[in-house]
């Protein structure tokens, strides 16, 4: 009967350790939501399915080139162009339903010409013009 009872400790002691192991590989992993392939950054909305940015970038990881944000619906949010970190060219911003919220240019990382801004509805709300800017 001793014999009996402590075997039967034995393997529920056994039962309960293995349910501990297994609890603990059930843990969820942390989900990585960006990625740098090929001088290309992504980064996506949780699930992975859904690009949120992209855009290239130089072998230093710094933006250099067309950069997009988009909606998790997939519609293109803005566009904007770096040239070695900098903000350079055309950048256009639109409202998460798709019509323009304001659209201009860059030069070395400074507003320059006219920027156009909008309201919600598609209107031109104001033109500002920020001549050629403070350039060094």
């Amino acid at each position: 009967m001793k014999y009996l009872f402590a075997l039967s400790l034995v393997a529920l002691l056994f039962s309960c350790n293995n349910n501990e192991e297994k609890t603990e590989a059930k843990l969820p992993e942390v989900e990585t939501l960006t990625e740098y392939k090929n001088g290309i950054y992504t980064e996506y909305y949780p699930g992975k399915k859904k690009i949120k940015i992209r855009g290239a970038q130089d072998k230093n990881k710094i933006r250099d080139g067309r950069w997009v944000l988009l909606s998790e619906s997939g519609k293109e949010l803005s566009v904007t162009y770096f040239n070695k970190g900098k903000r350079e060219g055309h950048s256009i911003v639109k409202y998460p339903n798709g019509m323009l919220h304001y659209v201009g240019e860059y030069k070395n990382n400074q507003m320059i010409g006219v920027w156009k801004f909008y309201d919600e509805k598609g209107n031109l709300k104001e033109e500002k013009d920020y001549g050629t800017g403070n350039i060094k």
